[in-house]
């Protein structure tokens, strides 16, 4: 897969969780059994895949989300939200089963941290049977969340059967991020042509740097891909065909909110890859944009 590739006229698609994040903005973390005031309180669409679109958006790609949602009230929101940021929801599929997830987010403004209590427990995900629906033509990159693995994996292989009878310029390029420490999401390492791994999966094998990371697992990965991980102050690293690659973190004054900040770091670099930048270039790129969000609220801030 040649990532140096300019990609126009094609969206970005992101395959994974919306949820409802209700946030509260909090001047010290509560001690608990006591009662505490915020600072303030929002509701905000959240989920890594929905937020990777958001920062996508904001940046001028042209991009779509799918995954589960089950009408009502939360789904009103976060469609009319994803609406409001140009993305396209054609794909979301409608459960007639479960509910919304809802995650409550507690972001302490003093040091940036975020606090995160989900609850998604039912609401069935995405099929490969519903991913034979989408329009690939209309697509140049895909990128997957993991959460189901197996079933991702038989969409990825939809994907591979279509590059094999498309021309070079029209295959999508596949990238898919592990997140949580999970044995079915480590199946994905070897599926993806850009490959995302967390800090907290890293450290869950006894990595205790990116650079470690990529180099440890690079083995899982197909052959040519580019395997990526964010280290958050301490920059992020990526290994590929091309050798080992770093790049320096770039802080805000004050940390003010970090809640997204991996998945604004996904998009960024999944942005300029798209461009036809180089790993590089991208790498430098999602420190940069990640360390601007972590310094306001939300995702306004970012251009």
């Amino acid at each position: 897969m040649n990532l140096k590739m300019a990609a126009k006229g094609k969206q970005i698609l992101c395959v994974g969780l919306v949820c409802l994040d209700i946030i509260n903005v909090i001047d010290t973390f509560p001690v608990e059994d006591t009662d505490t005031r915020c600072i303030s309180q929002k509701w905000q669409r959240g989920g890594n895949a929905s937020n990777s679109c958001t920062v996508l958006s904001l940046l001028g790609a042209s991009c779509g989300f799918m995954g589960s949602l089950v009408p009502g009230r939360i789904s009103d929101f976060i469609t009319d939200d994803f609406r409001s940021r140009g993305v396209n929801i054609s794909n979301i599929v409608c459960q007639r089963v479960g509910v919304n997830p809802c995650a409550c987010c507690l972001v302490n403004i003093t040091n940036g941290s975020r606090t995160v209590i989900l609850s998604d427990m039912n609401l069935p995900n995405v099929t490969p049977e519903d991913f034979r629906k989408v329009d690939l033509s209309q697509y140049k990159w895909i990128h997957w969340e993991g959460r189901n693995g197996s079933e991702q994996v038989a969409m990825i292989q939809q994907v591979v059967q279509y590059n094999a009878n498309v021309s070079v310029e029209q295959r999508i390029t596949i990238s898919v991020e592990i997140e949580k420490p999970r044995e079915e999401l480590y199946q994905l390492f070897g599926h993806g042509d850009v490959v995302f791994v967390s800090k907290d999966v890293a450290r869950h094998f006894g990595f205790n740097s990116a650079s470690e990371a990529v180099k440890g697992f690079y083995s899982r990965v197909k052959p040519g891909a580019h395997l990526i991980c964010a280290w958050a102050e301490e920059g992020a690293d990526t290994m590929g065909p091309n050798g080992l690659f770093h790049s320096n973190a770039f802080p805000p004054k004050k940390l003010v909110d970090t809640l997204g900040a991996g998945d604004t770091f996904n998009a960024a670099v999944i942005f300029e890859l798209h461009n036809g930048k180089s790993i590089q270039e991208a790498l430098t790129f999602g420190c940069q944009i990640a360390g601007k969000k972590c310094g306001f609220q939300g995702y306004d801030g970012i251009v």
